[in-house]
């Protein structure tokens, strides 16, 4: 992984702490009102389960099936120490030895991550919530 590559999942792991801390822990429950859809912690659940899910597949070179440790997607403090843990992970990565195979499961990763950023982004403007500066900074929300 390139020092740039690095950058991006810091910059875009932070992204999601960041919204999370700023988030009262009511708002994970809320879904997107009249439309078939998880709720806010059902995203981040799955944002948690690919970053322990692809940073398995990295280590080995191939995917290894989708797991998730977080039981309580609707804890605030649950999914923070969740992020908090799979981001310690990500750094434990040696950025200089990826395979090509590994390095497109990075990318996998990173863009899966951001992919959920923009479905955040829907949910929190259709629950009327606020963002962090961070976000507003990044996405110009």
């Amino acid at each position: 992984m390139s020092t740039e590559l690095t950058s991006r999942f810091t910059r875009a792991f932070a992204l999601t702490h960041d919204l999370v801390a700023h988030l009262d822990e009511a708002a994970l429950g809320l879904d997107l009102p009249g439309l078939p859809s998880n709720r806010i912690g059902g995203q981040l659940w799955c944002i948690v389960g690919a970053r322990e899910s692809y940073l398995r597949a990295i280590a080995s070179g191939c995917w290894q099936g989708f797991n998730c440790s977080l039981r309580s997607p609707q804890n605030k403090q649950s999914v923070l120490e969740a992020l908090e843990a799979t981001s310690g992970a990500l750094h434990q990565v040696d950025a200089a030895g990826l395979m090509p195979a590994q390095l497109g499961l990075a990318l996998d990763l990173l863009e899966h991550e951001v992919q959920h950023h923009g479905q955040l982004i829907r949910f929190v403007y259709a629950n009327r919530l606020t963002f962090p500066a961070s976000w507003k900074e990044r996405y110009t929300v």
